[in-house]
């Protein structure tokens, strides 16, 4: 039998642009998009995604410190270091993050 993380089936409908931002910024979609929440984040290449989520969610923060009144290179060096860590912890509990993705959304997560 199929598991509900193996399926390949087209998904029948996309999160608008704010749904997406949303969503990327962890809330929750509508039931309609499930389908899509679940092939976002059990996709072949859904480790990519992850890394685009988290650098929409260090949009802000890198904005405001380079909006700093400080020299050009403590502010690069702050926002180098906002970007490197914010990536390195998306990365390192990636499968959890999507794990809690999924559960939020009612889904089940695919087993390790």
């Amino acid at each position: 039998m199929e598991q509900p993380w193996e399926q390949n089936r087209a998904v029948s409908s996309r999160p608008s642009v704010v749904q997406w931002l949303r969503y990327a910024l962890g809330g929750r979609l509508p039931e309609h998009l499930h389908d899509w929440v679940r092939h976002d984040l059990t996709d072949a290449d859904w480790r990519w995604r992850q890394v685009v989520r988290v650098l929409v969610q260090c949009a802000l923060p890198v904005l405001v410190i380079a909006l700093i009144p400080a020299p050009a290179g403590l502010r690069a060096f702050m926002i180098a270091l906002v970007l490197l860590g914010a990536l390195s912890v998306g990365l390192a509990y990636s499968d959890e993050l999507r794990d809690r993705r999924l559960r939020q959304h009612g889904l089940r997560p695919p087993p390790r």
